[in-house]
């Protein structure tokens, strides 16, 4: 088996240097999944990106893979970019031992629309200006003009209720034509035929809110392909599909160019936006109904479209919001302490003056309770006027003392001013309610039993 393979493996180099594709599923300009594509306006989309596969065996796994770019540079103009790395053609006996490597190629795609009458246009481009990877001359890229293509597309646009048909007929040259047709001249020459294409795409109303769900069907002038384009946001879409269905049943017998394989992609579409507002009029000062076209110089955009670019915006948006209302609340918190701070020391100072209050009111009752001791000295030795000024000292500092009105009442009537000592018990007894012996004082004048001895002289 070994000597097979070492017999056999320059032979197999060669034929995956001559039958390099890059016909990789969704990997080139336009919607479809290989053939070329035309619309009657402009592309809906700034730029779309994306890669795609296909799974050409599972046991081993043999696989052809690509990513691509593309954009609609104004006046239908369109261009694209791809870099593909194309399946391990080697026979399936031999692929678990192959060690060969597939070359990448990096192709270019241009396309001009020529020609529009109402929902039909004709398009004319160049496809595949492939540059290949030479494993010979140390990776040097070398362009292979056998897989270049020059195509010529017709498309029409069709209005099926909630549904669209976009159909596509044309015949192109090189990678356009049918793989199986590229014929080995030499060992360092091929010829490949040109060939005819023929796609659809309808356009369904399934998952309308994200762009809806499109069913494509395809013959690409080598085979019939078949896929879906599931919109996951209205800017992604996750591509499904089969390559040459017409020859699944043969799928474990060999392997060969052109070898039925399952399809995977994602893409990804950057949308326009409006450049002018809709008018809600037309040229004749009529209103636009639904559905008639818009005035040229005016784009539309679905009213359902979540972009990515406002979805950008927004996110940009509401993020300028939120650092403004954070700083706004940071503002407002530092009024609010700067208000604490002083209420802080307001409160601080209202307590500075009410313990200095309480040391003066501390200081005063005691300078006055000396007065009173002393007007008690006094008023024992019999020198009522002496006593009667002590009195009067003690009630300056302290104005509210019961017992400094009460002792002058006590005064008053020793001088024989009962109405003045009846007052000053008086109001004693209002400074403090409970002062028993002014009561008492009180009561027994008013029964005329007050006796002088009976006086309180504490």
């Amino acid at each position: 088996m070994n000597r097979i393979i070492k017999t056999s493996f320059p032979f197999i180099i060669l034929l995956n240097v001559v039958f390099a594709s890059s016909r990789v599923v969704y990997t080139r300009p336009g919607l479809m999944m290989r053939v070329p594509t035309s619309s009657i306006q402009m592309a809906p989309y700034i730029f779309r990106t994306g890669f795609g596969v296909e799974l050409h065996n599972f046991d081993p796994v043999n696989t052809a893979k690509g990513v691509y770019f593309d954009m609609e540079l104004g006046r239908g103009f369109a261009a694209g970019f791809s870099a593909v790395q194309g399946g391990d053609t080697t026979s399936l006996e031999l692929l678990p031992e192959s060690q060969y490597v597939p070359q990448i190629e990096f192709g270019f795609h241009f396309q001009q629309r020529l020609f529009t009458y109402n929902d039909i246009s004709l398009s004319a481009g160049l496809q595949d200006v492939v540059f290949q990877n030479n494993q010979d001359v140390e990776q040097i890229l070398s362009l292979n003009t056998d897989l270049l293509s020059f195509f010529l597309v017709l498309a029409s646009e069709k209005d099926l209720g909630d549904y669209k048909m976009n159909t596509y007929m044309g015949f192109g040259s090189g990678g356009l034509g049918p793989m199986d047709s590229i014929k080995v001249v030499t060992d360092t020459t091929q010829q490949g035929n040109g060939g005819v294409f023929v796609g659809f795409l309808l356009k369904t109303p399934y998952f309308a809110r994200t762009g809806g769900m499109d069913i494509v069907g395809e013959f690409d002038g080598t085979g019939v392909n078949v896929g879906l384009r599931i919109p996951l946001t209205s800017d992604y879409r996750l591509n499904l599909g089969f390559t040459h269905i017409e020859r699944l049943p043969d799928w474990e017998s060999r392997y060969w160019l052109g070898h039925p394989a399952f399809s995977l992609g994602l893409d990804m579409a950057v949308p326009r936006l409006p450049s002018a507002r809709v008018p809600e009029v037309g040229p004749s000062g009529r209103p636009l109904a639904p559905g008639m076209p818009v005035p040229e110089g005016y784009e539309t955009v679905p009213m359902y479209r979540d972009s990515t670019i406002a979805m950008a915006d927004f996110a940009v948006r509401s993020l300028r919001d939120s650092i403004s209302m954070m700083d706004n609340e940071m503002r407002n918190l530092m009024v609010q302490l700067s208000a604490i701070e002083q209420e802080t020391k307001f409160l601080d100072d209202s307590l500075k003056v009410l313990k200095l209050d309480q040391n003066v009111s501390d200081k005063n009752m005691n300078e006055a309770m000396r007065h009173l001791s002393r007007s008690l000295r006094y008023f024992y030795a019999g020198d009522f006027r002496e006593s009667l000024k002590e009195v009067d000292l003690a009630l300056e500092l302290q104005p509210d003392l019961a017992l400094a009105y009460a002792r002058r009442g006590s005064i008053y009537y020793k001088l024989g001013d009962v109405q003045r000592a009846t007052i000053n018990w008086n109001l004693a007894l209002r400074l403090d309610p409970e002062y028993d012996d002014v009561r008492n004082i009180l009561k027994a004048l008013h029964e005329n039993r007050l006796k002088t001895a009976s006086l309180f002289e504490e």
